[in-house]
Protein backbone atom coordinates (compact mmCIF):
# COMPACT_ATOMS: atom_id res chain seq x y z
CA UNK A 1 0.00 0.00 0.00
CA UNK A 2 1.32 3.67 -0.92
CA UNK A 3 1.18 5.63 1.72
CA UNK A 4 1.79 9.59 1.28
CA UNK A 5 0.74 12.73 3.11
CA UNK A 6 -1.01 15.49 1.22
CA UNK A 7 -1.21 18.44 3.63
CA UNK A 8 -0.58 20.12 7.25
CA UNK A 9 -3.25 18.70 8.95
CA UNK A 10 -2.44 15.44 7.81
CA UNK A 11 1.45 15.37 9.35
CA UNK A 12 -0.38 16.84 12.39
CA UNK A 13 -3.25 14.10 13.02
CA UNK A 14 -0.57 11.53 11.72
CA UNK A 15 2.31 12.57 14.58
CA UNK A 16 -1.17 13.09 16.98
CA UNK A 17 -2.00 9.58 16.62
CA UNK A 18 0.83 8.16 18.69
CA UNK A 19 0.53 7.76 22.50
CA UNK A 20 3.83 8.77 23.50
CA UNK A 21 3.54 12.13 20.93
CA UNK A 22 0.96 13.00 22.61
CA UNK A 23 2.66 12.83 25.63
CA UNK A 24 5.47 14.75 24.63
CA UNK A 25 2.89 17.85 23.56
CA UNK A 26 1.29 17.52 27.16
CA UNK A 27 4.98 17.65 28.53
CA UNK A 28 5.97 20.14 26.38
CA UNK A 29 3.37 22.61 27.57
CA UNK A 30 4.24 22.26 30.72
CA UNK A 31 7.72 23.86 30.05
CA UNK A 32 11.05 23.53 27.29
CA UNK A 33 12.41 20.47 27.68
CA UNK A 34 15.58 18.70 26.51
CA UNK A 35 15.37 15.68 24.21
CA UNK A 36 17.50 13.70 26.91
CA UNK A 37 15.03 14.79 29.98
CA UNK A 38 12.33 13.44 27.59
CA UNK A 39 13.42 10.41 27.18
CA UNK A 40 14.34 10.07 30.73
CA UNK A 41 10.61 10.81 31.70
CA UNK A 42 9.37 8.49 29.02
CA UNK A 43 12.02 5.80 29.37
CA UNK A 44 13.19 5.34 26.12
CA UNK A 45 16.09 5.59 24.24
CA UNK A 46 17.83 9.20 23.27
CA UNK A 47 17.13 7.19 19.95
CA UNK A 48 13.79 6.81 19.72
CA UNK A 49 12.83 9.97 21.39
CA UNK A 50 14.44 11.75 18.57
CA UNK A 51 12.45 10.58 16.01
CA UNK A 52 9.21 10.95 18.26
CA UNK A 53 10.64 14.94 18.19
CA UNK A 54 11.52 15.04 14.55
CA UNK A 55 8.11 13.70 13.62
CA UNK A 56 6.22 16.32 15.50
CA UNK A 57 9.07 19.02 14.20
CA UNK A 58 8.26 17.83 10.77
CA UNK A 59 4.38 18.94 11.82
CA UNK A 60 5.39 22.09 13.01
CA UNK A 61 4.01 20.96 16.45
CA UNK A 62 7.54 20.71 18.35
CA UNK A 63 10.37 23.14 17.61
CA UNK A 64 13.66 22.28 18.50
CA UNK A 65 17.21 24.28 19.23
CA UNK A 66 20.46 23.29 19.87
CA UNK A 67 23.02 25.04 21.80
CA UNK A 68 26.29 23.61 22.50
CA UNK A 69 25.22 19.78 22.83
CA UNK A 70 22.20 20.51 24.38
CA UNK A 71 19.01 19.94 21.81
CA UNK A 72 16.11 21.73 23.59
CA UNK A 73 12.53 21.26 22.34
CA UNK A 74 9.23 23.49 22.83
CA UNK A 75 5.58 23.84 21.18
CA UNK A 76 5.18 25.28 17.95
CA UNK A 77 4.39 28.79 17.73
CA UNK A 78 1.00 28.33 16.20
CA UNK A 79 -0.03 25.38 18.09
CA UNK A 80 -2.68 23.43 16.81
CA UNK A 81 -5.17 26.40 15.79
CA UNK A 82 -5.68 25.21 12.35
CA UNK A 83 -6.22 20.95 13.65
CA UNK A 84 -8.73 22.95 16.35
CA UNK A 85 -10.46 24.51 13.77
CA UNK A 86 -10.72 21.23 11.68
CA UNK A 87 -12.20 19.61 14.51
CA UNK A 88 -14.51 22.64 15.06
CA UNK A 89 -15.96 22.78 11.46
CA UNK A 90 -16.83 18.71 11.32
CA UNK A 91 -18.27 18.92 15.10
CA UNK A 92 -20.46 21.74 13.90
CA UNK A 93 -21.34 18.90 10.42
CA UNK A 94 -21.93 16.36 12.95
CA UNK A 95 -23.84 18.36 15.49
CA UNK A 96 -26.69 19.61 12.46
CA UNK A 97 -26.87 15.74 11.12
CA UNK A 98 -28.02 14.64 14.38
CA UNK A 99 -30.29 17.66 14.96
CA UNK A 100 -32.06 16.63 11.72
CA UNK A 101 -32.33 13.01 12.48
CA UNK A 102 -33.68 14.16 15.98
CA UNK A 103 -36.80 16.26 14.45
CA UNK A 104 -36.99 12.89 12.01
CA UNK A 105 -37.16 10.82 15.17
CA UNK A 106 -39.58 13.28 16.85
CA UNK A 107 -42.13 13.16 13.94
CA UNK A 108 -42.55 9.14 13.69
CA UNK A 109 -43.46 9.44 17.11
CA UNK A 110 -46.01 11.93 16.64
CA UNK A 111 -47.23 10.19 13.84
CA UNK A 112 -47.02 6.81 15.59
CA UNK A 113 -48.91 8.54 18.14
CA UNK A 114 -51.59 10.03 16.31
CA UNK A 115 -52.70 6.20 15.10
Amino acid sequence: MVQYISSPLDLSFAALSDATRRGIIDQLGRGEASITSLADQFQMTLTGMKKHVQVLERAGLVVTQKVGRVRTCKLGKDGLQAEAEWIEAHRKLFEARFEALDEIIDELKREVGDE
